[in-house]
C-alpha cells in the first residue's frame, strides 16, 4: 500500500448558494461515473439555488429512500436525522405518518419520496415549510401546485429510486483522505437470544425500525410502530448523543410520550387514562439501537417504559448482562450481528 496513489476525478462544478454557514463559499462537483439516482444527477425543477447543507441533508433522505425501494415511504430529514419516516398504503398515508413523527422538527426539513409526487400528496404540504422535496419524478397537477405554492421550495427530480450498490466512500479530513465500504449491509442473523421470544407480528416492524436506526446518528435509539396494519411510522428518535442512556430516556422516550399525546386515541383522556395508554403503546413498539449495550441500563429503561421488543447489534463483553436483564424484565430482544455507528 506504501506506493499506491488514490486519484479521484470529479466534474462540473456547481457553485452552492453559500456553505455550511453563510460566510463560507462552497463548490459541487460531479462523479462522471455514478449510475445511481443521485444529488448530482437531479434535476432542479423549482426553487432557490441549493446550499451545502441542503445537498448533504438530501444525499441523507436519498440515502434513506433507497432502503424502502418499491414501498410508498416518506423519509423526513432535518441536519441528517430522520426525524420522520413512515411507510403507508399510499404516499398521501406515509407521508401524514412520517410529518406525525415530529411535527416540530419537519419545519425547514428535506424531505425524500420513493414514488412519484400526486397532487394528494403535494397538498399535503400547504402551509407547512420544507427546504426540498426530492422524489423520482412529479405528477404534472402536483408539480403545478407545489410551483404555485411557494418560490423557494425546491424540487428535485432524480428518477428511479433503487436499493444502494456496492462502492467506495470518501471523508475528507485535513491531511487526508478515509476511504471505506459504502455500508450497503443490513444485518448478519435475526437471532432471539432472550427466553421471552419475538412474536412473529413484530418481526417487521423490528426491520423496519433496523432500517431507521442505522441511518440515524450514533449513539442511536429508535422506537418505530406500526400504526396501520403492515405500515410503520417513526414514533421517537434519539440521535447523536455521547451517551446511549441519554438518546433513550432524555430524546427518543419523551418524543414516544409526545407523540401519543397528539393521537386522536389520547384526546380527552384523563391523565390516568393516558398513562394507561402510554403504557400499552410503548408494549406495541420495537427499540432499536445502532450499537450493543455495554451496560443493562438501556433494556431497564425502556423496560420501565413499557418496551417488550428490542433490535440490537450484539457483540459487547457484557452482552450477558442486557440479556439477563431481558429475561428478568419479560422483554424480547433480537441480535442483528451488524453494528451501524454514523458519524
Amino acid at each position: 500500500m506504501a506506493n499506491k496513489k488514490l486519484t479521484l476525478t470529479f466534474v462540473d462544478p456547481q457553485p452552492m448558494r453559500y456553505g455550511e454557514n453563510s460566510h463560507q463559499t462552497a463548490v459541487f462537483y460531479r462523479d462522471p461515473t455514478c449510475t445511481e439516482a443521485s444529488l448530482a444527477t437531479a434535476k432542479q425543477l423549482h426553487g432557490k439555488e441549493l446550499s451545502y447543507n441542503n445537498i448533504v441533508d438530501a444525499d441523507a433522505a436519498l440515502e434513506m429512500a433507497r432502503e424502502f425501494s418499491g414501498e410508498n415511504a416518506v423519509v423526513i430529514v432535518k441536519h441528517m436525522n430522520p426525524c420522520g419516516l413512515a411507510t403507508g398504503k399510499t404516499l398521501a398515508e406515509a407521508f401524514e405518518a412520517a410529518w406525525a413523527g415530529d411535527p416540530v422538527s419537519a419545519f425547514g426539513s428535506v424531505i425524500a419520496v420513493t414514488k412519484k409526487v400526486d397532487l394528494k400528496t403535494a397538498m399535503l404540504l400547504k402551509g407547512r415549510f420544507v427546504e426540498i422535496l426530492l422524489a423520482p419524478a412529479f405528477e404534472k397537477d402536483a408539480l403545478e401546485f407545489l410551483q404555485n405554492k411557494s418560490k423557494d421550495i425546491r424540487l428535485l427530480e432524480v428518477g428511479e429510486i433503487k436499493k444502494a450498490t456496492t462502492c467506495k466512500v470518501y471523508k475528507h479530513v485535513i491531511g487526508g483522505m478515509l476511504v471505506q465500504d459504502r455500508d450497503v449491509g443490513t444485518y448478519e442473523k435475526f437471532e432471539c437470544v432472550t427466553k421471552k421470544k419475538f412474536a412473529k407480528n413484530k418481526e417487521d416492524l423490528a426491520r423496519f425500525t433496523w432500517l431507521v436506526t442505522k441511518h440515524t446518528k450514533s449513539n442511536a435509539i429508535v422506537m418505530g410502530y406500526e400504526y396501520k396494519r403492515g405500515f410503520f411510522m417513526v414514533l421517537g428518535l434519539g440521535p447523536g448523543q455521547p451517551n446511549r442512556i441519554d438518546s433513550n430516556l432524555r430524546l427518543c422516550q419523551p418524543r414516544v410520550r409526545d407523540n401519543i399525546a397528539r393521537m386522536k386515541k389520547a384526546q380527552g383522556l384523563s391523565k390516568t387514562e393516558l398513562k394507561a395508554l402510554e403504557k400499552k403503546i410503548f408494549g406495541e413498539v420495537v427499540m432499536g439501537s445502532d450499537a450493543f449495550f455495554p451496560f443493562p441500563d438501556n433494556v431497564e429503561a425502556a423496560a420501565k417504559a413499557g418496551v417488550k421488543y428490542i433490535v440490537q447489534p450484539g457483540g459487547s463483553k457484557k452482552d450477558d448482562l442486557s440479556i439477563e436483564a431481558c429475561n428478568k424484565l419479560d422483554v424480547a430482544m433480537v441480535f442483528t450481528g451488524m453494528r451501524h455507528f454514523r458519524h
